[in-house]
């Protein structure tokens, strides 16, 4: 047969047949204050960090990767600290 099969069930017939209205349904609405849509999640951050490419020796790669978690946010503190804008560390990722 050459014929679609329905992607899902029909949860309901009738179309006055409303679903009831769940805590769960309301938890995940969309959240309106006047008419702008309040997004969810992290704030957007005032001054948001770029992504470069940067080439590195293979030797100072691996012994900043072994430092452990944090390594690229350390980069930046130390660069930070040989320009000279140690007052304004910023650790935020």
């Amino acid at each position: 047969m050459t014929a679609k099969k329905r992607s899902s069930l029909a949860i309901w017939k009738d179309p006055d047949d409303a679903p009831e209205l769940t805590e769960a349904f309301f938890n995940s609405a969309d959240f309106y204050k006047g008419p702008h849509l309040k997004t969810r999640g992290r704030p957007k951050s005032a001054s948001p960090k770029e992504p470069v490419k940067l080439r590195l020796d293979a030797d100072v790669l691996a012994v900043l990767r072994a430092s452990g978690e944090g390594w690229q946010t350390r980069i930046n503190d130390t660069l930070r600290a040989s320009l000279k804008l140690a007052g304004q560390l910023k650790t935020d990722c």
